[in-house]
């Protein structure tokens, strides 16, 4: 697992996000689906780069890029919400390398005691994925997110650090 890494996402990283980011098969289970404008992507890359709660981080493997996740700490120092998503041709298993290597620098390295994440309901892989992780369901927003003037659940997630270092010795 060497050849992989994960890194502070920096200003040369912003054209390959936003393909990324764009592709409809991630598009679509965000909670903004229109397609995101180079001014916009750099406008948000400018607010969220200086907020020091705030974690922008590209997973790659031989440094080339595979995924986005970022990690935000928020009105408790401890807790954080974080949200990803794979490069469109990323290899099959990346999803998972990258998700513990996420929530590693999230309880290790930020020692945070919990990690949070938001699903909407009909995203079926990120549901597997948050419990394939070890996150547990907390909750179930109901009728929280209109897309298309359709309203979706959002389940809520959480995992603890004392769940993450007990599965990673299991």
């Amino acid at each position: 697992m060497s050849d992989f890494n994960l890194r502070i996402m920096t200003k040369d990283d912003l054209d390959k996000v936003l393909l990324w980011r764009n592709h409809p098969d991630i598009r679509r289970f965000m909670y903004s689906t229109h397609e995101i404008t180079r001014e916009e992507h750099h406008n948000w890359f400018s607010r969220t780069k200086t907020n020091p709660s705030i974690y922008l981080l590209i997973f790659e493997h031989e440094h080339v890029g595979l995924g986005f996740a970022n990690v935000t700490v928020g009105k408790y120092p401890s807790v954080a919400d974080w949200g990803f998503y794979l490069a469109p041709n990323a290899p099959r298993g990346t999803g998972g390398m990258m998700g513990r290597q996420v929530l590693d620098f999230a309880f290790s390295e930020l020692r945070l005691s919990k990690v949070c994440g938001q699903v909407l309901d009909f995203n079926d892989r990120s549901v597997r994925y948050h419990q394939t992780l070890g996150f547990k369901v907390e909750g179930r927003l109901r009728k929280q997110h209109c897309i298309d003037g359709v309203y979706h659940d959002v389940i809520c997630f959480g995992l603890l650090e004392t769940e993450w270092t007990t599965d990673k010795k299991a």
